[in-house]
């Protein structure tokens, strides 16, 4: 479990120099939000496309892409119901929420999980291409029709395909199945543009984590909703998806289930940052899943290995 330890510390150090620079009086909100649009704009959709570009995308038609995405929908959709039944929120809110209890940290934890604690980095890209190609431009389309008022099918269909992070999930995408690959002029400008991405978000983070509201202030039920359907009900949809319906074992069965106990996403407070929707929820549940996620994993490979 090196990788994963070395991918949790290496995200908490992160977020701990954006908590200093905001407590120094260094950086304020608005910094925080610079942070966030620079992540959503422009380092984001070259990470997604670099991200995309090089993995397998057959192994999105394997089992491991049945149960993860079984697990989403379970997971998701018991916010969405949440939500809808008991909290009475908003579309922009439901849709965070959503994300919030499903969408996981495939990329800056799950590829060192998965190479270092599984051994193929591989293993995750069933659930990090689903993400990004299925789940997050939906989610994006109902930010912001909800933000910006609503439209007919020429406006989904404008927003769906303007979106940034749709952009470069679809030139991933295409490079992915074609196996096209950009100049080396042109790629290593991109590939340096990428790797602001997860440091402007970190940082943008741990900025709201000092100045922003304290934790679960306001939000307490659909905080220990989020995260409880995060840590708790995804995982084990995912190994009785894998385990009881496809017959998964060993390896492939841990890679599901670890690959579905990784904590919410950082990019999700970015996109809640973005249409100024559920900040705190989205937020909250990120540091708590995150810090939850360390013992889900280390029970789920003590018990499945």
């Amino acid at each position: 479990m090196l990788g994963a330890l070395t991918g949790f510390v290496t995200i908490g150090v992160v977020i701990g120099v954006g908590i200093l620079v905001a407590h120094l009086g260094l950086f304020d909100l608005r910094a925080q939000q610079v942070l966030s649009r620079l992540a959503f704009f422009v380092g984001s959709p070259c990470l997604m496309a670099l991200t995309i570009s090089e993995a397998d995308v057959a192994k999105m038609l394997s089992a491991n892409l049945i149960a993860s995405a079984g697990s989403v929908v379970v997971a998701g959709g018991g916010w969405i119901l949440l939500a809808r039944l008991l909290f009475k929120s908003d579309a922009g809110e439901t849709t965070i929420g959503a994300l919030s209890s499903a969408y996981v940290n495939a990329g800056n934890l799950g590829i060192p999980i998965a190479a270092y604690a599984l051994g193929d980095a591989a293993l995750v890209a069933p659930t990090l291409l689903m993400q990004l190609i299925v789940i997050q431009p939906l989610a994006m389309v109902v930010l912001d029709r909800h933000t910006r008022g609503g439209g007919g099918v020429r406006r989904v269909l404008v927003t769906a395909t303007t979106n940034p992070l749709t952009i470069g999930s679809l030139i991933g995408l295409l490079m992915a199945l074609t196996g096209l690959r950009l100049p080396t002029m042109i790629h290593a400008p991109v590939e340096l543009l990428a790797e602001l991405a997860v440091p402007a978000m970190l940082l943008g983070y741990g900025i709201a984590l000092r100045l922003g509201p304290g934790l679960g202030a306001g939000i307490g039920a659909k905080l220990w909703a989020t995260c409880t359907l995060k840590l708790v009900v995804q995982p084990v949809v995912a190994w009785a998806i894998a385990a009881g319906l496809l017959g998964a074992q060993g390896v492939p069965l841990l890679a599901i289930v670890v690959t579905a106990a990784l904590p919410t996403a950082q990019n999700i407070f970015v996109h809640a940052t973005r249409y100024d929707v559920a900040t705190g929820l989205a937020r909250d549940t990120i540091l708590l899943t995150t810090l939850g996620s360390v013992p889900v994993i280390l029970l789920a490979v003590l018990l499945l290995s």
